[in-house]
């Protein structure tokens, strides 16, 4: 139990991983009916961002690699949403998640702590870095769940997202990220975008398996219907040992 809650936590970025809408939770504005959001609305706009621009970039690129983050393009966080810091070469793309880029039932969805360093391979950079950009450019506008739910129905129904590209990973290995209020804050981990229906495919949560599996758009199962519209993405976690510097996990920053 508490492996899977720590990964509930972990996955909600994607992530952003990381991104619905049946009436009942465009009316409500809140994740499971029972349960009492840890931060029920959104804080102010400045608690957000980063003071510090090539802070943000350095975290940025720490997710993965010096070897793949050096060449990647680097989007950092703005009033108005992301927007290129850096131009990349080699496809990948780092940035760092905020907590409203998480699952829409996820209690943490508006927790203003959250810095999720995040560095997504081409596959990924083209089909869900475009969720990033409008769930960003509606959050720093002070819009609803409600209203982050509708446009990307919309966007999806419009043709104006893309389809989950087949390879799409994307590499969380930043000593210095903040993912959740849960446990350590932090864990070294390799993300996988999928269109896999059932996790055990994959011998997730399986005694002894390494691999973890969340739903993208809602963790809870009456949640579900929500994603009607919505790609139905399946991610799936790995942890690894080592930090993108080649530390060993467990010596980070929080």
């Amino acid at each position: 139990m508490k492996k899977a809650k720590r990964a509930i936590g972990i996955m909600s970025f994607v992530l952003l991983a990381m991104l619905g809408a049946s009436q009942q939770a465009v009316s409500q504005d809140t994740q499971k009916p029972g349960v009492a959001p840890s931060y029920p609305k959104m804080a102010p706009v400045d608690q957000y961002l980063m003071a510090n621009r090539e802070a943000e970039i350095a975290l940025a690129r720490s997710a993965a690699p010096e070897s793949l983050s050096r060449d990647a393009t680097i989007l950092v966080l703005g009033r108005e949403g992301y927007e290129k810091a850096v131009e990349g070469k080699n496809g990948f793309v780092c940035v760092v998640g905020r907590s409203w880029g998480g699952p829409f039932d996820w209690p943490e969805f508006w927790n203003p702590k959250v810095r999720a360093a995040d560095c997504l391979n081409p596959q990924a950079a083209r089909s869900i870095v475009p969720i990033f950009y409008l769930r960003a450019k509606m959050a720093m506008a002070g819009r609803s769940k409600a209203e982050m739910l509708s446009a990307l129905h919309a966007a999806y129904k419009n043709k104006q997202l893309p389809d989950l590209e087949s390879g799409a990973m994307d590499y969380m290995l930043s000593k210095s990220s903040y993912l959740t209020d849960e446990g350590d804050h932090n864990m070294p981990h390799l993300m996988f975008d999928t269109l896999v229906k059932d996790g055990k495919d994959w011998g997730s949560g399986a005694e002894g398996s390494p691999v973890m599996s969340s739903p993208y758009w809602f963790f809870y199962p009456d949640q579900q219907p929500q994603m009607k519209g919505l790609p139905p993405i399946l991610v799936f976690l790995v942890g690894v040992a080592n930090w993108s510097d080649g530390t060993p996990a467990g010596m980070h920053s929080h």
